[in-house]
């Protein structure tokens, strides 16, 4: 038996629609399997809280060993896991091929659609993730929705935390009244060496609602470097979902999204995903979760995200000219679903091409975990678990600080004005949402 794996990792199909999949004595007895193994390893102990609830529960108990933890302990262990894949993707020698066959975050997934079937999924978590509806509401109210959701607003945000249970203090996304798919078109640049490129751009949820910047950016630098865009947004990825276990939404979901975009594919578009938790989805998770499907699987095979397709370009026919220095150092925080789709650093790549660029690059998660971490019952841990990154970026000294994931960043701003006993002394930093708005800057395009 050995003790790792210096094979590449792989991951199996997810057989969610079988009776094992939820049954309760085989799943708890996987738990027991893995967490044992994962008790006597321990080389995951700083990514995530999960961990170290898992080792103390097991160090705390009466023999030091799982056989005297009762599994109605597990639950805190489960419900930490934020499916970063980090553990999976980075630290753990154990997963397929090598014989123990572990994969952690998928593990935990099974737990919460079992949970899920189970009814055991709040109504009002379960609202929190209705990204289409939501954003379609309070676009349309957006004055009011922002004012409601900002922090410091005494009147609104105790009664959003007792009703909904988001911490008080956690900062929120914004919304906009006006789409990134309402956003006019930018012209062309006819004298790139990449025209003739064609790319629908998948807005995502996020960036539709609550940051159409990113996505004009987006567009602004790809039709600077000759590429004709279109906007596709059939609906969100469903990462929410999965986050809580609604593993038959996000099948539903990933069928329909993929025949509406299978359709540029043949009309000789690139796909590309502003939001690497969507182009995670889109390349990795959705082929597990429905494995028989043709346009999920031609889809994972043909998008790219976007930091990824503007190295490409570079890489291929070169960028077209006009990039000038940012005039400062940049901060980058390498988003945990950036690096979970195995491609490298593509916004620290990405960021380098600009002339005279100073990147680097935080490769600690933010603590962030998408909806958990704004949650009353697990701020104060995403600020703890976040507390590298927001150090790092603030002992940088740079004048950029950006994440491939604007919640991440949001989260990272928050864990800085923690790290400073005067917060009016951490607001030189120049904060960005998206590495693609730094190249945009470079071109003079914002």
């Amino acid at each position: 038996m050995g003790e790792g794996s210096l094979e590449a990792p792989i991951r199996h199909q997810i057989p969610w629609r079988e009776a094992d999949f939820t049954d309760a004595g085989k799943l708890d007895a996987e738990l027991r399997r893995v967490f044992d193994i994962c008790h006597g390893c321990r080389r995951c102990f700083n990514l995530c809280d999960s961990f170290p609830r898992l080792f103390d529960l097991i160090d705390d108990s009466e023999s030091g060993e799982l056989d005297s933890v009762a599994s109605d302990g597990f639950e805190p262990i489960i419900d930490a896991c934020t499916l970063c894949d980090m553990c999976f993707m980075t630290k753990c020698p154990y997963v397929p091929p090598h014989e123990f066959d572990l994969d952690f975050p998928h593990l935990m997934l099974r737990v919460r659609v079992k949970e899920f079937g189970e009814g055991k999924v709040g109504a009002m978590h379960r609202q929190l993730t209705e990204t289409d509806r939501n954003g379609k509401l309070a676009g349309k109210f957006s004055g009011l929705a922002n004012w409601a959701s900002r922090r410091g607003n005494g009147l609104t945000r105790p009664l959003l935390e007792k009703v909904a249970g988001v911490h008080r203090d956690a900062e929120l996304p914004k919304y906009h009244g006006r789409t990134f798919d309402q956003l006019p078109a930018p012209g062309v640049n006819r004298q790139a060496p990449a025209n003739g490129r064609k790319a629908a751009l998948y807005a995502t949820c996020f960036v539709n609602y609550n940051n159409p910047g990113i996505g004009a950016a987006a567009r602004a630098v790809l039709a600077q470097n000759g590429v004709e865009t279109e906007i596709a947004y059939p609906g969100c990825c469903g990462m929410p979902q999965l986050e809580q276990g609604d593993i038959e939404r996000v099948a539903a979901g990933a069928k329909s999204i993929a025949a509406d975009l299978v359709r540029w594919i043949d009309k000789g578009h690139d796909i590309i995903a502003l939001v690497p938790s969507c182009a995670l989805m889109m390349k990795f998770e959705w082929p597990l979760i429905v494995p028989d499907d043709e346009n999920v699987k031609r889809l994972s095979q043909a998008v790219f995200d976007i930091s990824e397709y503007v190295v490409d370009i570079s890489r291929n026919e070169g960028l077209a000219p006009g990039l000038e220095p940012l005039g400062g150092g940049v901060s980058l925080h390498f988003a945990c679903h950036a690096r979970a789709q195995n491609m490298g650093a593509k916004a620290e790549a990405m960021l380098q091409l600009i002339p005279g660029a100073e990147v680097g690059l935080i490769e600690r998660c933010s603590g962030h975990g998408g909806s958990w971490g704004v949650m009353r019952k697990n701020f104060e841990v995403a600020l703890k678990v976040g507390r590298p990154a927001a150090r790092q970026s603030r002992e940088s000294g740079a004048k950029f600080l950006v994440s491939e994931c604007p919640l991440a960043r949001d989260h990272i701003l928050q864990g800085r004005e923690r790290l400073s006993s005067d917060a009016d002394s951490d607001t030189n930093v120049a904060a960005y949402h998206h590495p693609i708005q730094l190249m945009a800057l470079a071109y003079g395009l914002i």
